[in-house]
């Protein structure tokens, strides 16, 4: 039997945008960490493990806007209020974004019904009181159980809930198809590059139609390149990869909790893609759930064209830029 916990319309202000080198979207590891920490507290009071979830986004907003009205976007920053000495505190640049997104919680255990109400009230009061991606929760539409033995009945029930909206899956495969393409032609191709391929807005300058080269020789036409034929694909922070050894419990100075082994690490990118919920067959396929494997901790989605191989040979390209590391698998 397959349940689910469904966290209807969750408003945010102030989210983090900025995952990593990309923004635009709060990294995975937000909404899994949310996940995880509403999974501590229902498992003291009501036995239920949280073991993932599918992130559906409504709106968004950006707080970044044109100085001049054109070119680059900046982010709009705030003034903090001055400090005890009575000086200007400095401005911390910092990506924030409004947004509204469903989560689709996975659960292990089935609801029993003499517990459904007050596990519906707990949720409502305990999603709110948190923070998600580092924002305020504002407002909560609704929290809704469902439990089914027919998977694919489930799926379709929940999906059509979450419209309209886009859930976030993960493709990347695709990363690892598209650097064996690139290096049959760019042989010093890394894999750096063939990330940036999702990243950059690529324009083709295109000669038009029924235009005299000769009185014209340099009219043409700016047109954007697609990225892929395969559909809305974005570059995304996935996880992290470990660079150190483990150092014992108290070992490393300042670390956040001296109680617990500690381990250095960066982060790890990959590639994902936007689908209308209608395009869904099985909702346990966008499903985010972490993937543990050496140095490696990574957020995945369970596909069949997306299964998790890390082989040392083909682990990842690490690309040097400056002092710091990117890892992509």
């Amino acid at each position: 039997m397959s349940n689910y916990i469904l966290l209807e319309h969750i408003k945010v202000q102030n989210a983090n945008c900025i995952a990593g080198f990309t923004y635009g979207f709060p990294a995975i590891t937000h909404f899994l960490g949310y996940t995880h920490a509403l999974s501590r507290k229902l498992q003291q009071q009501f036995g239920i493990e949280l073991t993932g979830c599918a992130v559906v986004c409504h709106q968004h907003q950006i707080q970044a806007y044109q100085p001049s009205g054109w070119g680059d976007y900046v982010f709009a920053l705030t003034r903090n209020p001055l400090t005890k000495e009575g000086n200007t505190a400095p401005i911390v640049e910092e990506g924030r974004m409004h947004l509204t997104v469903s989560l689709i919680l996975e659960s292990s255990k089935a609801f029993s019904g003499a517990l459904q109400q007050q596990l519906i009230t707990t949720l409502t009061m305990l999603a709110q009181r948190q923070k998600l991606a580092g924002g305020q929760v504002i407002c909560l539409k609704s929290v809704s159980l469902y439990s089914d033995d027919d998977e694919q009945a489930l799926s379709r029930k929940l999906l059509r809930k979450v419209l309209p909206g886009f859930v976030l899956t993960d493709r990347s495969e695709l990363l690892k198809q598209h650097y064996q393409q690139l290096i049959t032609t760019q042989p010093n191709a890394t894999m750096l590059d063939a990330w940036l391929d999702f990243a950059a807005l690529t324009y083709q300058a295109v000669t038009p139609e029924n235009v005299d080269l000769s009185t014209e020789p340099n009219a043409v036409e700016w047109v954007r390149v697609p990225k892929s034929d395969k559909g809305y694909l974005v570059p995304i922070t996935t996880g992290y990869k470990a660079i150190s050894a483990l150092h014992p419990a108290g070992a490393v100075a300042n670390s956040r909790d001296p109680q617990y082994p500690f381990c250095f690490v960066e982060s790890a990118y990959g590639v994902g893609q936007w689908l209308s919920p209608h395009r869904v067959p099985d909702l346990r396929d966008v499903i985010w759930r972490y993937r543990q494997q050496g140095p490696w901790y990574l957020c995945t989605t369970n596909t069949a064209q997306n299964t998790l191989k890390l082989h040392p040979e083909q682990e990842a390209a690490l690309v040097e830029l400056t002092e710091t590391e990117i890892t992509f698998y």
